[in-house]
């Protein structure tokens, strides 16, 4: 496979999760640290690295409202709940 082609493919599968976690709002970032031991968080400051090693400036709130899908404040307001004791266990455990 050449390098382009495999560029464009990648690209279509982070879009694809990046839109699949902005339509699962239920999903806790929390719980996806737990799980997978990355989150919305992040994927936003992925996303800034790879823009700056780019040198394309944009900054940390943009970067988490393209992944996000809106304001991160707003996000928070609409869709953030507060960790258990037991999510919260579990991540100072990993």
């Amino acid at each position: 496979m050449n390098k382009n082609l495999d560029r464009e493919l990648l690209a279509d599968v982070a879009e694809r999760l990046i839109n699949h976690l902005q339509s699962r709002t239920d999903v806790q970032n929390i719980d996806l640290m737990n799980l997978s031991g990355f989150c919305r968080n992040c994927l936003s400051k992925w996303y800034l690295a790879a823009a700056e090693k780019r040198n394309q400036p944009i900054d940390y709130d943009l970067s988490r409202e393209l992944i996000y899908g809106m304001p991160y404040d707003e996000w928070k307001k609409k869709y953030q709940k507060e960790a258990t004791k037991e999510q919260l266990k579990d991540f100072n455990n990993k």
